[in-house]
């Protein structure tokens, strides 16, 4: 109290002595707040609809008052759910091959569609193989192959010579027309010689000490090579589908989450000591077990492991674990809702669903999804080439192989819904519908907040009719129409 009263005498004798002017001075204006500026009185509606290739792309008028319709889409920027990383594909062996056929032109013109964010789809989230998935070309590989009997615990032959020819140019290409382009990289299988198979074909992960200390220095090498060729690599998996048994024709391994426990427990420790910020992401399969993997390791006496993800968080390797990443195969998206409420301080997020559509991302996004990702971005019109493994796969375009056609799929579109409206960084708020039926209404939605405050929602009318609704955002509102089997997003400036 001394100190505050002395204060006071001190600043009231300082202005005693001040000079006085016979001109009086007026004392500085407070720093006026730079005008807001005015209300938005439109918002912008990019509409697709199934058999329709070109997006309706128009204006909505938005308006100030607020009135109760039959069906209602309630906004609310004040309840706010998780950060979006981004949405995208996977540029495969295959994806490479297939977009090397085209001219450097035509090559140079579907990049700019994929992932330019302004004259394109805007992709900025990619899923890379780390060595062969199925989807290669010729045969499996990884970056220490050796002869049969032969070990390489240092990673003196390490190389991603491979990838050298087509795969990291495409990325350095995508991440020079996106530089908000994030990587997660999952291994379909390490290298043979780590293996009780002996080969990237199925079998285990060797349960040795020397083994889990080699195969993490092996990504931490995948990690470093990358980034020496310019491309960051923001997450890693160390196991794609670990569940997934009995692969006969394309790499695969057997990894229970024991042992993906142990993986990570070396990991961890090995990429913060190689100073490198790559975070983890664990499991990398389905939301549920699927019965044919639950069927193998019966075949093989092995307990089926339904708590996957849960029984790998509850281990040591936790602390070095940023989320879990998920698969869309089998199952459904609320089980991310369980596993976040299980550990709320892990991350989800959606790192491969061939065939997914936009009803698949809103689910993800609405269950705490951080990304979500399709597989492969682009194949030819026989689906391939492939190894083995899925033979009925699309990507997110087709290139003919004879005609060197390009067509966008209705995967592009679908990602194009998120992707070219919803940045890195975009906040998941609160959406929901209001209707006064009983039946309730055919639309699914999901709402975000943009990093320069703007607003997207999204909605799909799931139902075999048009829909009409109002959305209401505060004290805004605005009326649409969505066809049958439609998708729509909606983007608007901020309002204050």
């Amino acid at each position: 109290m001394r100190t505050r009263v002395l204060l006071t005498l001190a600043v009231a004798a300082a202005a005693a002595v001040l000079p006085i002017s016979s001109t009086a001075t007026a004392a500085p204006a407070a720093p006026v707040s730079p005008a807001q500026p005015p209300n938005p009185t439109t918002v912008h509606e990019w509409l697709t609809t199934p058999g329709v290739e070109t997006p309706t792309d128009v204006r909505l008028p938005l308006n100030s008052t607020v009135t109760k319709t039959p069906v209602t889409v309630h906004v609310d920027p004040n309840v706010r759910y998780q950060t979006v990383s981004g949405f995208g594909a996977a540029i495969t062996d295959s994806s490479a091959h297939v977009l090397y056929g085209l001219t450097p032109e035509n090559r140079a013109e579907v990049m700019k569609n994929l992932f330019d964010p302004e004259a394109g789809a805007g992709i900025d989230f990619l899923r890379q193989p780390i060595g062969a998935s199925d989807f290669a070309v010729g045969q499996d590989y990884s970056y220490d192959d050796l002869p049969a009997g032969q070990t390489d615990y240092q990673m003196r032959h390490f190389s991603i010579a491979h990838d050298e020819a087509q795969i990291l140019p495409l990325l350095r290409q995508a991440r020079g027309l996106n530089p908000h382009i994030q990587i997660v990289a999952s291994p379909w299988s390490m290298p043979g010689w780590m293996k009780t198979s002996g080969s990237m074909i199925d079998g285990k992960l060797i349960d040795d000490p020397k083994i889990y200390r080699a195969y993490a220095l092996y990504l931490v090498k995948f990690v470093q090579a990358y980034q020496r060729a310019g491309v960051p690599v923001d997450y890693l998996t160390v196991q794609n589908e670990p569940q997934a048994l009995e692969r006969k024709n394309y790499p695969g391994t057997d990894l229970s989450w024991e042992q993906e426990a142990k993986v990570i427990e070396a990991l961890g420790p090995a990429l913060r000591a190689a100073g490198l910020r790559t975070k983890i992401l664990a499991f990398d399969h389905n939301w549920s077990e699927h019965p044919g993997d639950i069927s193998s390791h019966q075949r093989a006496d092995e307990d089926p492991e339904p708590n996957y993800p849960y029984d790998l968080l509850a281990t040591d390797a936790y602390r070095w674990v940023a989320g879990t990443a998920y698969h869309c195969y089998y199952g459904d998206p609320t089980a991310q809702t369980g596993l976040k409420a299980a550990f709320p301080g892990k991350d989800i997020f959606m790192t491969e669903c061939e065939g997914g559509d936009s009803a698949t991302i809103i689910g993800v996004m609405q269950n705490w999804g951080r990304s979500s990702i399709d597989w492969n971005i682009a194949l030819d019109e026989n689906h391939g080439p492939h190894l083995g493994g899925c033979g009925s796969c699309n990507g997110t375009i087709t290139v003919n192989s004879v005609s060197k056609a390009v067509t966008y799929n209705d995967q592009y579109r679908d990602i194009e819904h998120f992707s070219k409206f919803v940045p890195t960084g975009a906040t998941h708020i609160a959406s929901t519908v209001d209707t006064n039926s009983s039946k309730g209404a055919p639309l699914t939605t999901v709402a975000f907040t943009n990093p320069d405050r703007s607003t997207t929602l999204v909605a799909l009318n799931t139902g075999t009719t048009t829909q009409t609704f109002t959305v209401v955002y505060g004290t805004h509102s605005f009326d649409a129409t969505l066809p049958a089997g439609g998708t729509v997003t909606y983007q608007w400036a901020p309002i204050h």
